[in-house]
């Protein structure tokens, strides 16, 4: 009989249409990235296909997907990714741990805010890859300039989120802490930090995108391994299959550094409550 009634366009007890409406635009909506990738992957393989210049055809789908399946095989890139995720991870660590700290500063005292006002936009506005000689003269060849790098770019979105949040702070929070005795470490730790976090993983997750994109060009400062460095070695070698694979592999791992970051933002959303 239930069977009969869907049939005839009856809606099955139990169940309302808004409902039903709500789950298939729901489904429709969780296609819609797919459609997008697919329509790219299409447009990909037409601007790369038989009609297009040699050149052009060594970067077609189907030769960047076979090159990174070549590259995983052998076991040639693992070593790459590990070293610009380890050196991702302690360029934000750095940033965080300057970025956080000057952002609660200067939204928790107005002297330092108006001391930093004449110099810190300066400083934000000089893109990071022009600290590059600077980095190799302070740091030398190696990781720790790149780290540099990264955390230059990556410590402005973090101070600016991190000092918008503590001082769109609710009042009443702060005032029921003083009232309860708490002093200045224990506000900053109880009240503040809490009440920023959605904002300070605001930050983080943008943070994370400018890094992410400076760390490709500071890997080719004279490091032998990581992303960028094999990015230069597949260009020395012609090898533009291999280019085309590591591009590729660059924007799906930024892409699940940042939903992992979307993760942890919709995990603790409950502090801005």
């Amino acid at each position: 009989m239930s069977s009969a009634r869907s049939a005839l366009g009856h809606p099955t007890p139990g169940v309302s249409v808004s409902a039903r409406a709500f789950a298939a635009r729901a489904r429709y909506g969780s296609l819609l990235p797919l459609v997008g990738l697919a329509a790219a992957l299409a447009v990909w393989g037409i601007l790369a296909g038989p009609w297009a210049p040699p050149l052009a055809r060594a970067f077609a789908p189907d030769r960047a997907f076979a090159a990174l399946a070549r590259l995983f095989a052998t076991g040639t890139i693992e070593p790459h990714l590990v070293s610009s995720v380890l050196r991702i991870a302690a360029g934000i660590l750095v940033a965080a741990a300057v970025g956080i700290p000057a952002g609660i500063l200067l939204a928790r005292s107005r002297a330092a805010d108006r001391v930093a006002a004449g110099v810190l936009p300066l400083l934000r506005m000089i893109s990071p890859l022009t600290w590059m000689p600077v980095a190799v003269m302070a740091f030398g060849i190696g990781d720790r300039p790149v780290v540099f790098l990264v955390a230059a770019a990556a410590v402005w979105p973090l101070l600016l989120s991190t000092a918008h949040g503590v001082a769109t702070a609710d009042p009443r929070w702060i005032g029921a802490a003083r009232t309860l005795g708490a002093g200045r470490r224990q506000l900053v730790r109880r009240v503040l930090i809490p009440a920023a976090l959605p904002d300070v993983l605001t930050g983080l997750r943008l943070s994370l995108g400018v890094a992410w994109i400076v760390l490709v060009p500071a890997e080719m400062l004279g490091v032998r391994s990581g992303l960028g460095y094999f990015v230069l070695d597949t260009r020395d070698r012609f090898a533009y299959d291999e280019l085309a694979a590591l591009v590729l592999l660059i924007g799906a791992v930024g892409f699940v550094l940042d939903a992992g970051v979307r993760a942890l933002h919709a995990r603790f959303a409950w502090t801005a409550q």
